[in-house]
């Protein structure tokens, strides 16, 4: 179990202690300008050993996926390889300034040119920029790109943008983002994109619909080319949320069912850092409508054996990242796709769906899944628990903390009452699946017997429940509040 560390540092200060000390000064002394002086900026007094201990004894309480299981669904907290950390940190990549020379630069020029090319042959799609910083930025890029295309052939009064209620949360908000109006489609009784639905929304008016397939229920769209064909034969075209790419690798292409443009996030399918231990990287990919509009510049090569150079597509909505995108990973992705080749993609992607369907072929006998279909590389199932109405997710999830185990994703997607998103992702193996779910057993059982057990958790860590509401009203930002 995580246990607590000592006082903060702050309360370890002691008048005098030091973690360097200066040598005697040999060359004449000269005055510091008062007014670039503070008078007292109550640092910490520690010696180094002090420092130390408490930065080593900080990085231990990070949870993580180097340490725990995080079956964190939708977002795919997947085991980085080590290996992509030192392809990274190779120090012709590492000390690459983005303003060399192209010519000076080929080597990384070649790197992202090809991962350009793997991207889009994995994905069924014509031309990519790696250029977005993250998975919301290359929605805004392509939903962009889709307001560009109606607008070169006059067409700007298309403003209405479809998305099912089954896609991510961020969807919507990219939407308005560029403008457009977003359009909630419900889902049928399969977790399927309601078709008549679809049907009866579409209009000369229509720009685009935002899809994410597999959905946010780890259900893949059963009728897609039909729910493709349909927004194009009504002039729009289909963006495609590409978060849950991983359950697809090596076995569906999504350029091939009627998909016009989708962002990768190479932190989900191809295992580079997430959230604090990126940065983020969302590559966008067209199909051939949209290629030119794609962001600038991307790599180009003139001729077989020729120079790389970067061009920037003929109508491209411009840039939107600085320089060329988060180039270390590129780095990541390419090594790790390097590594896998195109067998062990599609046998990663077949072990994402395996690990879900076989936890939730388990958990479904402990709480209810609302779909009875098999899943892909997610479920959601909910917290609700027969014999203990009074508890909730919010009280598994905290729980389970004390099993060193993180909750899933929480209350999320919002169609299920309840909602527990399960993802153990491919790195997992069965022992740690096993005693995910004996965890959850061990905390059915506590709920039924123990109730205020869980009302209380998390009892293990180093704080306790916090006030969330407060946590985020009341921050506290410095050491001296």
């Amino acid at each position: 179990m995580i246990k607590p560390i000592p006082a903060l540092l702050y309360e370890q200060s002691e008048s005098g202690r030091r973690a360097a000390v200066m040598p005697d000064c040999d060359v004449p002394e000269s005055t510091f300008p008062e007014e670039l002086l503070r008078a007292d900026l109550k640092l910490p007094e520690l010696s180094e050993p002090g420092v130390v201990r408490y930065f080593t004894q900080l990085s231990q309480l990070n949870f993580s996926i180097d340490t725990n299981f995080y079956p964190l669904g939708s977002c795919t907290m997947k085991y980085n390889p080590k290996v992509n950390e030192a392809m990274a940190s190779l120090p012709g990549f590492l000390g690459h300034h983005p303003l060399q020379e192209e010519m000076l630069s080929q080597g990384s020029l070649e790197l992202m040119y090809r991962l350009q090319e793997q991207l889009a042959a994995v994905s069924g799609f014509h031309s990519v920029s790696l250029q977005p910083a993250a998975g919301a930025q290359g929605e805004f890029a392509g939903i962009s790109m889709i307001r560009a295309y109606h607008e070169s052939r006059g067409e700007a009064h298309r403003r209405r943008v479809l998305i099912p209620d089954s896609a991510h949360g961020t969807n919507p908000a990219t939407v308005t983002m560029a403008g457009y109006e977003p359009v909630e489609l419900p889902s049928d009784a399969n977790g399927n994109v309601d078709l008549q639905a679809l049907k009866e929304a579409c209009d000369d008016n229509l720009a685009a619909l935002m899809i994410t397939n597999p959905n946010t229920l780890g259900l893949f769209e059963e009728h897609i080319e039909e729910v493709t064909g349909t927004i194009h034969e009504f002039g729009g075209l289909v963006y495609g949320d590409g978060a849950n790419m991983n359950a697809l690798l090596g076995t569906l292409r999504p350029g091939d069912v009627g998909i016009d443009v989708m962002h990768f996030n190479l932190h989900k399918t191809f295992s580079t850092p997430h959230g604090g231990g990126g940065p983020g990287s969302g590559p966008v990919a067209a199909a051939e409508i949209l290629a030119p509009f794609l962001p600038g510049p991307v790599v180009e090569r003139e001729a077989e054996g020729g120079p790389y150079s970067f061009v920037t597509p003929a109508q491209s909505i411009g840039s939107i990242k600085l320089f060329y995108g988060n180039f270390g990973m590129n780095i990541r992705a390419f090594t790790y796709i390097l590594m896998h080749g195109a067998s062990g993609m599609r046998e990663l992607g077949e072990n994402a769906v395996l690990n879900a369907n076989y936890l939730k072929s388990r958990i479904e006998k402990l709480l209810p899944v609302k779909y009875k279909r098999n899943c892909m590389h997610e479920f959601v199932a909910g917290g609700k628990i027969e014999g203990a109405e009074e508890i909730t997710t919010r009280d598994i999830a905290k729980r389970l903390l004390d099993y060193g185990m993180h909750a899933p994703t929480v209350y999320f997607p919002l169609i299920v009452k309840e909602a527990l998103m399960i993802e153990p992702t491919e790195s997992e193996n069965k022992r740690t699946l096993d005693a995910f779910v004996e965890a959850l057993e061990t905390i059915i059982s506590e709920a039924r017997e123990h109730p205020g057990l869980l009302h209380g958790a998390p009892h293990e860590m180093p704080l306790k429940r916090l006030d969330e509401v407060k946590a985020v009203k009341d921050l506290v930002l410095c050491m001296h509040p």
